[in-house]
């Protein structure tokens, strides 16, 4: 899952950016209001992690900007406001959370799965599709029953597709949720994976249409 962070404060920024990688999702990071608009505006994420103090923009400018343009993406707000009406500000102009800094990252990290549950319309972060189980949260796979091991970009590829069986992900779209934007991409990257996946699980797992992407059929 790709992750966009908006927050200024660089020892904060650089300790959340890790937690989440930790997690297995793509972190692009960025520190100002503006950029982050733009971001928004330009590329797809999953999540959005919006601190409320920035320069430039600030993030309750940013966040109804974001809602106007008919966005839906989730919204986690961080701010070191604690008054009820900043929080019922926050939220008002689009959030779908809200945490008070200081915070524990563990409790960031559960709210991220709880916003991802509810934007993808399911009670629990369990996927199974046919006799292959997914855990996010543990990022555990297995396959009739076995334990898989796989890489975090493997995991990462095998998320996207089975979370959206039947739907085509253009190659482009996948190595948006594969790599950040720090992050340094051969052209082949991506058949190298699906290549590895096929051989871990079978060959019929990951299906190519040509000129477009790839897809999981649906189960």
């Amino acid at each position: 899952m790709r992750v966009l962070l908006v927050e200024d404060d660089q020892a904060l920024g650089e300790g959340i950016r890790a937690a989440l990688r930790s997690e297995s999702y793509t972190v692009d990071w960025l520190q100002d209001g503006a950029s982050a608009l733009h971001a928004l505006k330009t590329e797809a994420f999953e999540l959005v992690v919006l601190d409320l103090g920035l320069p430039r923009l600030d993030g309750l400018s940013v966040l109804k900007q974001l809602r106007a343009g008919a966005s839906t993406v989730p919204v986690l707000v961080l701010t070191a406001r604690d008054t009820t009406s900043d929080r019922i500000a926050g939220l008002d102009a689009g959030a779908d959370d809200y945490l008070v800094k200081p915070f524990d990252v563990a409790e960031l990290k559960a709210r991220l799965r709880a916003l991802l549950r509810r934007s993808l319309n399911r009670p629990h972060t369990l996927i199974t599709w046919r006799d292959i189980q997914l855990d996010p949260t543990t990022q555990q796979v297995s396959h009739q029953g076995l334990a898989i091991s796989l890489s975090r970009k493997e995991f990462l590829l095998l998320h996207q597709l089975l979370a959206q069986p039947g739907r085509v992900l253009t190659r482009d779209r996948l190595q948006e949720a594969l790599y950040g934007w720090d992050d340094e991409v051969e052209s082949n990257a991506l058949e190298v994976h699906i290549h590895h996946l096929r051989k871990k699980f079978f060959p019929e797992l990951i299906r190519t249409v040509r000129g477009v992407g790839y897809l999981v059929d649906k189960a």
